[in-house]
Order: C-alpha cells, then sequence, then structure tokens
C-alpha cells in the first residue's frame, strides 16, 4: 500500500540544489579568467625562452664535433670545435655535488619528520634551511673561496665549484624530501609499529619507498637548478678550453663558464662564432637537464608502491 505526501508534508528543497544566482556565475567566470591568465602569463615566457633558446642553438648540435671535440685546438673566433670539455665539467661537478648533497638532505628531512617534531633542535633547523635557501649563489662561493682556498690553502678546482653547489642544493633536497615524507598517511606507519617493526625499518622499508618518486623528482630539480650556477664557477675554477678529467686540479670549463667566456671573447653579433657557441651551448644544457629529468621520471615509476 502506498501513499502520497501532500504539499505541505514534502520536504523544503535544499538550498544547495536551488538555482545558482547571477552573482555567483559571475563570481565563477571571473575566478576562471584569472586562472587561465595566470597560467598563460606563466607559461607564455616559458615557451618564448624554449623557442628562442632552440631557434638560435640548433645550428651547432646536429654536428658531431660539438658533442666529441673541444675547444682547444680551434681558436677563439674560428668555426669549429665542441663542447665536451664543457659538458664533462658539468657532469662531473653536478655528480659531485649530488653525491654529497643528497644523502644530507634526505637525512635532514628525515630528522625533522620522523624524530624531530615540535623539539628546539627541528626548529633551529628549519630555520637554518630557510635561511641557506636564500643564499645568493655568489655568497656560497666566497664562503668556500675564503675557507677552502685561503684558509686551507686548496687549489681552485672543480671540487671547490662542487663544494659550493652542495651548500645550494641542501635546502632543495631538505625542503622536497620533508614535503613528500609529509604526505606520506600516518596509518602506515602505525600498521607497521603494530606489526612489531622498528622505526627504523618503518621509515626505510615503507616510508621512504613510498615517498620515493616525489623525493627523486625534487632531488632532480635541486640538480637542475646547481648546474646552471655561474657564480661559483667565476670564483672558484678558471676556464680551460681543454679536456680536464681531473676534478681537484687545474682549469676546468663547464657548460655556464663557456658561455661567459665566449661572451667575453667574441663578438655578440648574430650569425658570429661567439653568438653560435653561447646559445648552443645553452642548447646543450637544456637537453642534459631535460634527458637527467626524463630518467628521473622513469626511475621514479618504477621504484613507486605498485597498486595491487
Amino acid at each position: 500500500m502506498t501513499s502520497t505526501l501532500s504539499e505541505t508534508e514534502r520536504p523544503a528543497i535544499s538550498p544547495a540544489f536551488q538555482q545558482i544566482s547571477t552573482a555567483r556565475k559571475v563570481k565563477n567566470g571571473v575566478a576562471t579568467v584569472l586562472v587561465w591568465l595566470s597560467f598563460l602569463v606563466a607559461v607564455v615566457p616559458l615557451v618564448w625562452v624554449l623557442y628562442t633558446v632552440v631557434a638560435n642553438g640548433i645550428k651547432r648540435i646536429p654536428y658531431t664535433n660539438w658533442w666529441t671535440q673541444d675547444f682547444g685546438s680551434v681558436l677563439s673566433d674560428e668555426v669549429g670545435g665542441g663542447v665536451l670539455h664543457a659538458i664533462i665539467g658539468t657532469l662531473e661537478q653536478g655528480l659531485v655535488c649530488a653525491v654529497v648533497a643528497v644523502p644530507l638532505g634526505l637525512l635532514v628531512a628525515i630528522y625533522l619528520v620522523e624524530y624531530g617534531r615540535g623539539t628546539r633542535l627541528a626548529k633551529l633547523t628549519t630555520f637554518m634551511v630557510d635561511i641557506l635557501s636564500g643564499v645568493p649563489s655568489i655568497v656560497a662561493a666566497l664562503f668556500v673561496y675564503a675557507l677552502w682556498i685561503t684558509t686551507l690553502g686548496m687549489p681552485r678546482s672543480g671540487f671547490a665549484v662542487s663544494l659550493a653547489l652542495v651548500l645550494l642544493m641542501i635546502p632543495v633536497v631538505v625542503r622536497s624530501a620533508e614535503e613528500m615524507l609529509r604526505i606520506v598517511p600516518d596509518d602506515l606507519r602505525e600498521a607497521s609499529y603494530a606489526l612489531g617493526v622498528p622505526k627504523w625499518k618503518t621509515i626505510m622499508k615503507v616510508v621512504l619507498p613510498t615517498a620515493l618518486s616525489g623525493i627523486i623528482s625534487g632531488i632532480m630539480m635541486a640538480l637542475a637548478r646547481v648546474m646552471g650556477e655561474t657564480a661559483p664557477l667565476l670564483v672558484l675554477v678558471g676556464y680551460s678550453a681543454y679536456v680536464n678529467w681531473n676534478l681537484f686540479d687545474h682549469e676546468q670549463a663547464a657548460l655556464p663558464l663557456l658561455m661567459n667566456n665566449e661572451r667575453a671573447t667574441n663578438t655578440m653579433d648574430p650569425g658570429s662564432v661567439g653568438f653560435d657557441r653561447i646559445w648552443g651551448a645553452a642548447l646543450t644544457l637544456v637537453l642534459i637537464i631535460a634527458l637527467i629529468n626524463l630518467v628521473a621520471t622513469v626511475v621514479s615509476r618504477l621504484v613507486a608502491p605498485k597498486k595491487k
């Protein structure tokens, strides 16, 4: 037996399901337009920069000698040679920097998230990381120069550059790793503790694998930032037109240092040797960073926890 409700007995329609007012439609439209404008403001300069680099630097990239030779056998204004010496210096300095900065940054992030919540030492560490993240690259270079070269008497070298880059890379690694560790659900930790797993093993076997994908992305972002720095190169190592595999002695080139040297020694007229070398080196640096990020993306997907 069914019954029907009278008009007075029917429940009132919720305000959420009533017709949207004109004012709300206008506000929604304005917000949508502002979001798209902000997106364009951010994307248009990026696309413009990439187009400019590719258009001006593509002339030298296709040639084999660009990747297999240095500038030691050609004059500064002579066509020819390549950037092998600068590629080697950039990769060596970046690799040594990452080997030192990544473990230190991860350990600091693990302490801040897993062990030091609310402690004075954690607050002090966070404060110092914030300060270090705002230090200009020239200040880091001068600090390493005063300590490593002036005080300890070590020579100017690519290793000194790596030490300065470590100071710039650590805060980025700490911040990115800290955020990734914080978004790991506490339920995973508590489930591991309930099974009797020690805290250190929970961090190694549960927390870090869960956050590893984001941590790798943050590390690559930090590495991309330091590989493009110029100030530490100008202060801590001299430019060499030859390949130098020794990171601890003599001058060593890098792609940003090569661009600065070409700017200082050659004319920048469009079509000139210096103009082509600078833009070619810039595009080479972009391609190397893009390749590193691509490899990191593949690795992060492979190590990410699989859904069953």
